[in-house]
């Protein structure tokens, strides 16, 4: 796919930049090589390709899923300057 000096310029307004005329006739080829590497791309037969979430064969060392701490709100209560009814007191900032 070719992309032009209008086109860029189109796609340069949405994507709210501003590009000079000079600007506009460096990146139109540029944009072009870009788009056909993506076209080069889909043509690529990855029907047989699972997903994978990691490029090396490793397996992820989980852990159990389990609380190991809370219900200790009057630990951390201790260290607030004021508190009220089991919760932090802070001063207004809207107004």
């Amino acid at each position: 796919m070719s992309m032009d000096k209008e086109t860029v310029r189109k796609v340069a307004g949405l994507a709210r930049i501003q590009m000079d005329d000079a600007e506009l006739e460096t990146m139109a080829p540029q944009l072009s090589k870009i788009i056909d590497w993506i076209e080069q791309l889909a043509e690529v037969d990855t029907d047989n390709v699972e997903p994978l979430a990691n490029v090396v064969n490793i397996n992820l060392a989980l852990r159990e899923d389990k609380i190991t701490d809370g219900d200790c709100a009057d630990k951390v209560l201790a260290n607030a300057p004021e508190d009220v009814q089991g919760f932090f007191v802070v001063s207004k900032v809207v107004e």
